[in-house]
């Protein structure tokens, strides 16, 4: 599916650098905690959400202990543990001199994932739990919610936690589906088969056949979303299955690893980006992508394709950003 490595998001450094390592946790009833907090409500933030934010530091030196602030309230569902949410983030490092901001999404002119996890610092889970769509939260990640490892690889990356904290200001836009709802209906391609348990259930696609795979690219319609239509530039989460035309032999799956998939269609094989601009949020999709649309003429050995292979795949499009 993807046509190279995925490019590693330089913002933040804190929502991917915390998953699979175990991380330091401070008592939110400690004195430190309350300290830390008052340090931390210190800090203005002004502006709307949905717009940039601009923030305002307290003089002296930076507060080094972690803390959550929830600044906006929002309306709608409380995000929680598994939630994915599309998000804004504007990220500050506060070392009490230049305070400087390290970058936003709305410098980038278009939002990203943000997976609720334990696994995230602290303070950062802290504020992202109970978050509403049209909120604003904002964390302050210090030293104490950071693993040696951690500490570590952002040192080599140019922020030293010993003198300076970071900052996050997240704006939650909305949180993204977690399965495809609708009435499926067959999608007209002879040679391929798909049941709709529905759910969360992954759909059933049969792809042994004796007839012509497609030569071109073919996108068809199984359940149609209710959501804005993707864009070309945009990053997409799904879930997905794929089979090679003809065989059934299933190459990868999203659903059988247990999360959907994040991926700049700018990042994947021309038929993925092609075939999935312009679909709807929830939609349900079955995609065919001739061999030059997918991984040409040499294949994909890892994967068990052959250069002479059409692909077929039903997607789940459960985000955008």
């Amino acid at each position: 599916m993807r046509r190279s490595t995925a490019l590693v998001a330089a913002l933040p450094l804190l929502l991917a650098a915390a998953c699979g390592t175990a991380q330091k946790t401070a008592s939110s009833a400690s004195p430190a905690a309350s300290g830390a907090r008052a340090a931390a409500t210190a800090i203005k933030v002004t502006g709307e959400v949905g717009k940039k934010p601009t923030l305002t530091f307290p003089s002296g030196q930076p507060s080094l202990t972690s803390a959550s602030i929830k600044v906006v309230e929002g309306q709608g569902t409380p995000a929680k543990d598994g939630d994915v949410l599309t998000a804004n983030v504007t990220v500050y490092n506060w070392d009490g001199k230049e305070n400087k901001s390290a970058g936003s999404d709305y410098d980038q002119g278009k939002s990203e994932f943000v997976s609720v996890s334990p696994q995230l610092p602290k303070a950062l889970h802290e504020a992202l739990v109970g978050a509403k769509p049209g909120g604003r939260v904002m964390a302050v990640v210090a030293k104490d919610n950071l693993s040696a490892e951690q500490l570590d690889q952002a040192k080599q990356q140019g922020q030293d936690f010993n003198n300076a904290s970071q900052v996050l200001v997240i704006d939650v836009m909305s949180a993204t589906l977690k399965s495809i709802e609708g009435t499926a209906v067959d999608p007209g391609v002879d040679g391929v088969k798909i049941g709709n348990p529905g759910g969360d259930k992954a759909p059933a696609l049969t792809t042994k056949t004796s007839e012509k795979a497609p030569k071109k690219l073919v996108v068809k319609t199984v359940i149609k979303g209710a959501g804005p239509e993707v864009k070309a530039d945009q990053t997409v989460l799904a879930h997905y299955v794929g089979k090679i035309w003809g065989t059934d032999k299933q190459f990868d799956s999203s659903w059988e690893r247990g999360q959907p998939a994040t991926f700049a269609l700018n990042q994947v094989v021309k038929g993925w980006s092609q075939g999935l601009t312009g679909v709807p949020v929830g939609s349900r999709v079955l995609i065919t992508i001739p061999p030059d649309l997918g991984y040409g003429k040499e294949g994909n050995a890892q994967g068990g394709i052959k250069g002479t292979d059409t692909l077929v795949f039903v997607v789940d499009v459960l985000g955008a950003a």
